[in-house]
């Protein structure tokens, strides 16, 4: 009896099916009412004393090896009728698929550089740490010279010559050391200043500035491309020039676009004139040029640069500055139908 029981196991363990009525005659055989395991465990009165015990753990194999069996086969064929469902129906709705959001700062940092890159420039970049030469000196900064202050610096400690770069205009001295004019050219990228953090500052920002070194170039060319560059970028063609200064640009100027006054809005960034600005330029300073290995007796130029994260609070009229960097998934949201 115990050999014809394990003979069942074998069985058991073999059986295999994917029809659901197969799978179903197979339970009734062994754990049905009349099934074989009724049937063993009446004849266990009948098996000698000395062997109960044993034929008692054989005849529970088979019962839980039958249930396995039973179970594992039930499964696979539920999940083959689930996945069928799933993948076979075509008329079945599709399942949304959730979009990534551009962060704004990306945003508006791809619209600048596509707007230039419709007039020829090209995108150079540089790295964000930066030496002294690249970053002051060869910018018309030479050391202990008073503007420095302008720009808060952070130092690296460890080499009082390496630093942040406070902007990018370092780049631009690094392109114009590797190619020779004509040159015409962009630097987006991030910039540190050791500044208090509020609504309105960071310690990080970013800007795009750009670079044009040619044969002749003057200062209405300077102003016909920013002129193009607001006009594209905010639709407002009304542009004015303000006399400042810059160390390595002279002349130098600050640039402001007529935003105007029709709404409450209106007056609030624009303090009620009406003007916004939006950034600062001027022609190379011929001391640039030489200190990059460039002619100015035979070229010149003009530079300019824009703040990436003013234009874009201006444009999605965002209220404070530390939400670009606070990695919110609720303010990254709102961008997701922004290309």
């Amino acid at each position: 009896m115990i050999d014809t029981v394990k003979k069942h196991i074998a069985e058991v363990q073999a059986f295999s099916s994917t029809n659901k009525e197969e799978i179903e005659s197979f339970r009734i055989k062994y754990l049905g009412k009349k099934g074989l395991l009724n049937e063993f465990f009446a004849e266990f009165k009948n098996v000698p004393n000395e062997q109960k015990k044993e034929f008692g753990q054989i005849i529970n194999t088979l019962k839980n090896t039958a249930q396995e069996k039973i179970d594992s086969l039930k499964q696979a064929l539920e999940n083959s009728i689930e996945a069928k469902g799933i993948y076979g129906d075509l008329s079945r709705p599709g399942e949304a698929i959730l979009l990534g959001s551009r962060h704004p700062i990306s945003i508006v940092k791809n619209k600048i550089i596509d707007i230039f890159l419709r007039i020829g420039f090209n995108v150079s970049e540089g790295p964000e740490i930066e030496d002294d030469w690249h970053n002051f000196t060869a910018l018309n900064l030479p050391e202990y010279h008073p503007a420095r202050d302008m720009q808060d610096t952070f130092f690296i400690q460890t080499n009082p010559d390496v630093l942040l770069r406070t902007h990018t205009s370092s780049v631009q001295v690094r392109y114009m050391e590797d190619n020779k004019p004509p040159i015409r050219t962009i630097s987006p990228g991030r910039v540190y200043r050791n500044e208090a953090i509020s609504s309105r500052s960071h310690c990080f920002f970013h800007q795009v500035e750009g670079l044009y070194v040619d044969k002749s170039v003057s200062f209405a060319d300077l102003k016909q491309t920013l002129q193009y560059f607001t006009t594209e970028m905010f639709g407002k063609s009304k542009i004015r020039l303000r006399p400042s200064y810059f160390p390595f640009t002279e002349p130098s100027a600050e640039v402001d676009v007529y935003w105007g006054l029709k709404t409450e809005a209106d007056h609030r960034i624009t303090k009620g004139t009406g003007w916004l600005e939006i950034g600062g330029c001027g022609m190379v300073d011929p001391n640039v040029l030489k200190n990059c290995g460039v002619d100015p007796e035979e070229y010149s130029g003009f530079a300019f640069g824009v703040g990436v994260d003013r234009i874009a609070m201006l444009l999605h009229q965002i209220p404070d500055i530390r939400m670009f960097s606070e990695n919110d998934v609720r303010f990254l949201e709102q961008f997701k139908s922004v290309l």
